[in-house]
């Protein structure tokens, strides 16, 4: 059975709830691990969410999975995941992944701007003296 990207949005967003940028926080303040998912040039750009980890979503599942070379030992099953993207697309499609691959909560606050826009902190882009 063949799949589009209309159906694998929707099976997404019924598997990975939204929360707010003030829900967010306060999950991060009592441990919850954030991952921003966009590609490398969008956070060189624009900045990540303050104590963000920055994993672009190609080379998530290599991070997430234990059992590859890759894993980063940040993430673990039983410790909620919160992810976002540029506008929330890519970040519901990698929770459903985390879900798939047994993380036990994960959550997807959206879009970055939304983050921006609510006063959350950012870590600055790195100024690549241009």
């Amino acid at each position: 059975m063949t799949t589009n990207v209309k159906q694998m949005m929707e099976a997404a967003n019924a598997a990975v709830p939204r929360v707010t940028p003030d829900q967010a926080r306060e999950m991060m303040g009592k441990g919850a691990v954030v991952i921003d998912v966009r590609d490398a040039p969008e956070v060189e750009n624009s900045g990540k969410v303050e104590g963000s980890l920055h994993i672009s979503r190609g080379m998530l599942e290599f991070r997430a999975d234990p059992d590859t070379a890759f894993h980063d030992k940040r993430l673990a099953k039983d410790r909620p995941v919160i992810v976002y993207c540029a506008s929330g697309g890519r970040s519901a499609l990698a929770g459903k992944v985390l879900k798939d691959m047994g993380y036990a909560e994960v959550y997807n606050l959206g879009a970055f701007k939304d983050w921006t826009d609510a006063g959350g902190p950012i870590e600055k882009p790195i100024d690549r003296g241009m």
